[in-house]
């Protein structure tokens, strides 16, 4: 398995703090980055049912039995556990850690923020960036084939085809994870939902339009959203206001974590169909701010990241606000950086410039960075060559 990003910050986490609470999407990679980064430390998986009976029925006689620490897998499934790994925390050396992961964010967090809060740090592992995936020997090399195999590591360690191991994710997404989360009656029903997300990506988000398209009332349509995020399969991006005055559109965008996931969700089978899709500039789009969402995270950064988007119709894809500069990011899924491809967020830029420091940026789908007047122009294949 390759290195992953967030190592720095995880192994400089342990540091600092007795607790780290590593969360993100199943099958991300949580549990080989922890035990590559800690191989030494004791562990100990709540997904297993004996183990899951035990933390549950002792769980002062579980955590002693780590007196150095030890990574727990899948918290989550043993909530009240983290009650007791207050105390064991608070009257514990220094020198013992404990590492806790979880795919599920909202039960996760939930017991986390109550038992231990001011003790753990708290850290997000999406799947792959591009930095990682040309980590490995055989990986994508063209932009279609990039969108359509997505970033969950076992794909791109096992090279397996991409549209038969996220068939069976999804599956396994919906049958078990999503009735851990959230009582969710009608699986198919949900599985519709999540595609009709799916072909809203980078799109406002309209949650009446969805839950009429879907067949299910509004606030179903919103619980079922809640469950997307709180699995790390979908967010929502808000809209920027900052301090200007004008009239600006109030609802988020939607995104997803991973466009391999998308594509499948979409019915795309194969990289000959994304080529011709249309709505491969809105997944372009939401790969690019997916891209700059986990550089991001991967260096300990949870905030800072809008659209913009007025009622004159003035639109950017990305704005990134960072020590009192934003970064306006468009992105164009073409392969050559024409007029029109440089000078977008143009009007953007200008709607900003009256109340901050802004620079502009376009990531094309073709090859070989530019440096034009007022824009810097990047190659979707050297995104991560920006500080985000």
């Amino acid at each position: 398995m390759i290195q992953r990003d967030l190592a720095t910050i995880l192994r400089s986490s342990v540091r600092r703090f007795p607790a780290v609470t590593l969360t993100g999407p199943r099958q991300s990679g949580k549990s080989t980055l922890c035990k590559m980064v800690f191989p030494d430390s004791a562990y100990a998986n709540l997904e297993a049912p004996d183990v899951r009976a035990f933390a549950s029925a002792d769980p002062r006689g579980f955590l002693a039995q780590f007196e150095r620490g030890a990574i727990i897998d899948e918290i989550q499934r043993v909530p009240d556990l983290t009650s007791y790994l207050q105390q064991v925390i608070d009257e514990a050396p220094k020198r013992v850690r404990w590492i806790l992961t979880g795919s599920q964010s909202l039960t996760m967090m939930e017991s986390v923020s109550q038992s231990l809060a001011g003790r753990t740090a708290v850290l997000h592992l999406l799947p792959l960036a591009r930095s990682e995936v040309r980590r490995f020997r055989r990986h994508p090399q063209t932009l279609d084939e990039a969108l359509f195999a997505g970033g969950y590591p076992r794909i791109l360690d096992q090279r397996l085809a991409p549209s038969e191991w996220l068939g069976s994710y999804v599956r396994t997404y919906v049958e078990r994870d999503v009735r851990l989360v959230s009582n969710v009656g009608d699986l198919a029903a949900f599985q519709r939902f999540v595609q009709l997300c799916a072909s809203r990506t980078a799109q406002l988000l309209n949650l009446s339009s969805l839950a009429l398209d879907a067949g299910i009332s509004q606030p179903t349509a919103k619980a079922w959203l809640s469950v997307l995020e709180a699995t790390f399969i979908a967010f929502r991006l808000q809209p920027y206001f900052g301090n200007i005055g004008k009239r600006l559109v109030k609802a988020p965008k939607l995104h997803f974590y991973d466009t391999g996931l998308v594509c499948w969700l979409l019915g795309i089978r194969d990289v000959s169909q994304l080529r011709l899709h249309p709505l491969r500039g809105a997944i372009f789009e939401t790969w690019v701010v997916s891209e700059i969402v986990k550089h991001r995270l991967n260096r300990g950064e949870h905030a800072g990241l809008y659209f913009y988007r007025d009622r004159q119709g003035v639109e950017g894809d990305l704005i990134v606000e960072e020590g009192g500069r934003l970064s306006v990011v468009e992105a164009k899924a073409g392969q050559t950086a024409t007029p029109d491809v440089v000078n977008a967020g143009s009007r953007v830029v200008r709607a900003l410039g009256e109340v901050a420091d802004v620079q502009r940026i376009v990531v094309f789908g073709g090859e070989g960075d530019q440096k034009r007047a007022g824009v810097k122009v990047l190659s979707w294949n050297s995104i991560d060559s920006h500080r985000w």
